[in-house]
């Protein structure tokens, strides 16, 4: 699991689920933390069999101008289509999602890369949306925690 990964998921999966659930998004940024990254060259591995966890923070803006945050732990991504963990949506003071899951785990995989959003021509800007930006953070420790 990486910083990047998971913010992007749940960038776009979050925001689907809160459309569906009838926020009208304007814009959403995500932020993720996963523990134990930044681990000094002396400090032992994590094992495999260890479960990762990000810290993931998503702060945005319904068209009506109302605050969103979307916030939580992250404890598995899947292949950019999905995230499991535990995550809260508010809108406002209202709290409008509340899921252990966003996005489609059963999707089967694709093949290709992102696909960039495509510029049409014309004025008015109706259905424009602002490219998805990932802010990965690495914090690090000299000598260990």
């Amino acid at each position: 699991m990486n910083s990047a990964s998971v913010a992007l998921t749940t960038d776009r999966a979050g925001t689907g689920a809160l459309e569906g659930k009838g926020v009208d998004v304007r814009w959403l940024n995500c932020t993720a933390e996963v523990e134990g990254v930044g681990a000094t060259p002396s400090s032992p591995a994590p094992s495999a069999s260890a479960r990762q966890v990000a810290q993931v923070d998503c702060r945005g803006r319904t068209v009506g101008g109302k605050d969103i945050t979307l916030a939580g732990k992250i404890t598995k991504e899947v292949n950019g289509l999905c995230v499991r963990g535990d995550l809260t949506g508010r809108v406002g003071d209202r709290t409008v999602l509340q899921a252990d899951g966003l996005g489609d785990c059963d999707a089967a995989p694709s093949t290709g890369g992102v696909t960039p959003p495509t510029k049409g021509g014309g004025g008015g800007g109706g259905g424009a949306r602002p490219t998805v930006t990932v802010t990965v953070t690495l914090i690090e420790y000299p000598g260990g925690k």
